[in-house]
């Protein structure tokens, strides 16, 4: 990866609805790989790969390569880089246990790179009329180990969608109609199941957009169960990414049309 490139935007971005993947990167830099001991197959676990492949349903999209343990681009700025255990569900990451000061600043540069950027590109979305961005991120439902029972599927659907931000006196309908689409058994691979905010609501990116662009912007920010891979091993299911991103794709015709409605 380029390092002067904290984002790349792929697509025309001349339409209304976006995609990101903030977590689907593993890259970090040379100087935090020095002072990093986390073990490599522990920090892939926590990330989110293969959710730029299902993000990829959407033309438009903002592409990043950087690991949440360089920065994390859903977080608060003042909580986006991880520093201590505490930060990071109580993993060792660094080798004297705290991030050094002079690396966290750097890692906050990037923070700050990818919010800017991103806004130059919204706002040319914005003035043309209400948008929605497809926040695609993974979790993991295998946490007690390799060899244990999956969590409940009670408490963990197939596709988490988050919208704990979003004005829904505004952008209900399109909520709903969304939800709907991806869960329909007629569309893409077949039905999903899709709930909304049981284990998230959305968090930094959702609260900027909907706060930057109040009823013009719409992040549905959607949590996959990592069942289109081994969340231990790291080894991808490729039909399931597959169906994943045509699920997905499923949904973009009545997104549209929801959106031309609101305009």
């Amino acid at each position: 990866m380029d390092r002067h490139r904290v984002v790349d935007f792929t697509g025309p971005w001349d339409g209304q609805i976006l995609a990101t993947s903030v977590h689907a990167g593993h890259d970090i830099r040379a100087d935090l790989q020095q002072v990093m001991i986390l073990d490599e197959a522990d920090r892939l676990r926590e990330e989110d790969p293969f959710t730029d492949e299902i993000a990829a349903a959407v033309p438009s999209r903002a592409i990043t390569h950087t690991s949440r343990f360089e920065v994390d681009l859903n977080r608060p700025r003042r909580e986006a880089v991880y520093r201590a255990p505490e930060d990071a569900w109580g993993l060792r990451i660094w080798r004297d246990e705290v991030l050094p000061d002079d690396l966290f600043r750097a890692s906050l540069q990037t923070w700050d790179t990818f919010y800017t950027a991103l806004a130059e590109r919204l706002d040319a979305v914005a003035e043309r009329g209400p948008f929605v961005l497809l926040h695609v991120h993974s979790y993991n439902h295998r946490r007690p180990g390799p060899d244990q029972p999956a969590e409940a599927v009670a408490d963990n659907p197939e596709v988490n969608l988050g919208t704990g931000s979003v004005d829904r006196s505004r952008f209900g309908g399109l909520v709903d109609r969304f939800a709907r689409d991806l869960a329909d058994p007629e569309l893409g691979c077949g039905p999903v199941d899709v709930r909304e905010n049981v284990k998230f609501e959305g968090r930094q990116l959702a609260w900027w957009v909907h706060d930057r662009y109040p009823r013009i912007g719409c992040v549905l920010a959607l949590e996959f169960k990592k069942t289109f891979m081994d969340e231990w091993t790291g080894v991808p299911d490729r039909d399931a990414i597959a169906c994943a991103r045509t699920n997905l794709a499923a949904t973009l015709p009545g997104l549209a049309g929801e959106l031309a409605a609101l305009s």
